[in-house]
């Protein structure tokens, strides 16, 4: 009966240990799904924040541009068409680079995540 009582104790310990580290590791787990949440709402909000003050600003210098442009030529038309022209060639340049930017962006979210 003694190697029974034994068995049964050594069960109980390891039923216990387990238990604790199921407990832990869940713990463990909620913590670090709120720090990516936290970490990743933060991102967002300032991707939002500072994405929408420099589209403003870059509104009123592409503007401004067009206009100086326009009066040293002569023609506000003609600025404008050119401020135009170069948006396209900075977005056709940004699409041929977009693997590049992919890479980028997951190179640097999958440190954040990871560490």
């Amino acid at each position: 009966m003694s190697l029974i009582d034994s068995i049964s104790e050594t069960n109980a310990k390891a039923s216990d240990v387990g238990e604790k580290y199921l407990k832990t590791s869940y713990k463990y787990y909620k913590l670090k799904i709120f720090q990516q949440l936290s970490i990743s709402t933060s991102l967002i909000f300032k991707i939002v924040i500072i994405g929408g003050l420099l589209l403003i600003g870059l509104s009123f210098s592409a503007i401004a541009l067009a206009f100086l442009i326009g009066k040293a030529l002569g023609s506000y038309t003609l600025g404008f068409v050119i401020v135009g022209i170069l948006f396209l060639c900075l977005s056709l340049i940004s699409y041929f680079l977009r693997k590049h930017i992919n890479n980028y962006t997951v190179k640097l979210l999958s440190e954040k995540f990871f560490n």
